[in-house]
């Protein structure tokens, strides 16, 4: 297996950390399990890495109009079709999902390798644009990235992002009309060009009868069709299948979703700034929010009032209830409350050596002589058959994949001894290392401590099963292994 390029400057780490996800996404479409996935996206981002640097290296010593290029996620996508038939030339086709297999032998994949003019519409369209304009394209329409992030990363002002985009469409679409011109095409589909640029420029303009027959039986056109109709939201479609060839539906779909895991599903979306985007979408939120913090409130006070009765006693006589809750856990319950993860130390009983007789006048209650009550610790290890129980219910391997100046690739593998309907695996840092990006998990950081969070695909875990992903990450001066693994709250022990 090879090893994954290394940056050769913060840009391009950067860009790395942007390309890698898509990579692996795709490959775990065009592959029969995570291993083969993990194989077939660092062979492809290799070989995409070494195509793009060539490209990037004979432009600069060249003269005259650049080569035309995909940018950089296309590019890496592409050499994992690529990659995937090289597979199936040499024998490893086993490797590979059985439908692509499929794709691979038929007249479908050629058309992605054989003459120019014989290409998909889109792949041509894009092929022709500025790097960074096909870029932003590909970014906002199939990335599904917020357009204000898109513009940051390319160098955009935040407010003129849209026209920006709009201007870039519209290049796209031109580039697309004119290599439908330039495509050898029979006496019929040449009788539709025109027609057909009329109708796709206008939203409101109505297919006539015999076009749309004709759209419905050759492929060529109806590609075309899909490039140069900018309204009605099928360009994204269009990008992907065109350029991506088999499974550009399922990428596209896998990209919008983890979009929507990265951002939150059903919440606003975080400008770069940090700054909410939608002031409706703000409005609603702190409504909720004062919503939650009443019903918060009056639960308390329920609460409060159905605990009354438990503390009143003689001592209520003297002095009132007490503002704490001790009283409750001496309100003559034989074993007192459970020390639950969220009960604070100062709750239960942190003098293991003090005997039950404890004086009256001792903030916290006896529990009436019963050991079980006094001798209740911190829910911490203490190195007791529980804790015991508690660390074996799962194992963390933590794999170092590969570091470079600044930054590192690593993966986490997480065997559990239950069955799992959703996870959640976190860990702290020692040396400040960020989380930049991560591929099967949605990430949160907050300080030293990550949480990773299952996808909707892999959230299901046989019991003594195992889940894995992996990140990218920066660091700097040092990068110790991180520490403090845990499953759904419980501690794990690190191989």
């Amino acid at each position: 297996m090879p090893d994954l390029p290394t940056p050769q400057d913060a840009a391009e780490a950067a860009l790395f950390s942007e390309c890698w996800d898509a990579v692996l996404s795709y490959a775990d479409l065009c592959t029969s399990g995570s291993t083969a996935a993990n194989q077939l996206a660092r062979e492809a981002f290799a070989l995409g890495i070494r195509e793009a640097r060539a490209a990037e290296e004979s432009t600069r010593h060249g003269a005259g109009r650049r080569a035309s290029r995909l940018p950089r996620i296309p590019l890496l996508l592409t050499a994992v079709r690529t990659t995937a038939a090289a597979w199936e030339a040499v024998g490893q086709g086993h490797k590979l999902d059985p439908d692509l297999r499929l794709w691979l032998n038929s007249g479908k994949a050629a058309r992605y390798t054989g003459p120019p003019l014989r290409r998909p519409i889109a792949l041509r369209g894009l092929r022709d644009m500025q790097e960074p304009d096909a870029a932003l394209l590909w970014l906002a329409e199939v990335e599904a990235l917020p357009l204000r992030a898109v513009a940051r990363r390319q160098g955009l002002d935040p407010a003129a992002a849209m026209e920006e985009l709009n201007q870039v469409r519209g290049l796209f679409r031109d580039r697309c009309h004119r290599n439908h011109l330039d495509t050898p095409m029979d006496a019929e589909c040449r009788s539709y060009v025109r027609l057909l640029d009329a109708v796709t420029r206008s939203p409101v303009a109505e297919t006539p009868e015999d076009l749309s027959r004709h759209l419905a039986t050759c492929v060529e056109c109806a590609e075309a069709a899909a490039c140069l109709r900018l309204h009605g939201g099928g360009l994204p479609a269009a990008l992907a299948q065109g350029v991506i060839g088999w499974g550009g539906l399922a990428y596209l779909e896998r990209r919008r979703r983890a979009a929507e895991v990265r951002m939150g599903a059903g919440r606003p979306v975080p400008d770069p700034d940090g700054e909410w985007g939608d002031p409706a979408a703000n409005k609603a939120r702190t409504l909720r929010n004062g919503l939650l913090v009443a019903a918060v409130l009056v639960s308390a006070l329920a609460l409060a009032v159905s605990l009354m009765p438990f503390g009143e006693s003689d001592d209520s006589a003297q002095g009132g209830l007490p503002t704490d809750s001790t009283p409750v856990a001496g309100a003559g319950s034989p074993a007192g409350p459970s020390a639950g993860p969220g009960t604070s130390p100062s709750s239960t009983d942190t003098g293991t050596g003090t005997p039950s007789g404890t004086p009256s006048g001792s903030a916290k209650p006896s529990g009436g002589g019963t050991p079980s009550a006094t001798t209740r610790t911190d829910p911490e290890p203490q190195g007791t058959s529980s804790s015991t129980e508690r660390t074996a219910a799962c194992e963390v391997v933590y794999d170092l994949v590969n570091q470079w100046p600044d930054g590192f690739q690593a993966t986490v593998t997480v065997t559990t001894a239950e069955a799992l309907d959703s996870w959640r695996v976190a860990w702290s840092f020692r040396d400040g290392q960020r989380v930049d990006q991560m591929w099967d998990a949605a990430v949160a950081q907050d300080g030293p401590r990550v949480t990773a969070s299952a996808a909707d695909y892999n959230k299901d875990v046989p019991a003594a099963g195992s889940l894995s992903f992996g990140f990218l990450a920066s660091w700097q001066n040092k990068n110790t292994a991180p520490y403090a693994f845990s499953l759904n709250g419980k501690a794990c022990t690190l191989s």
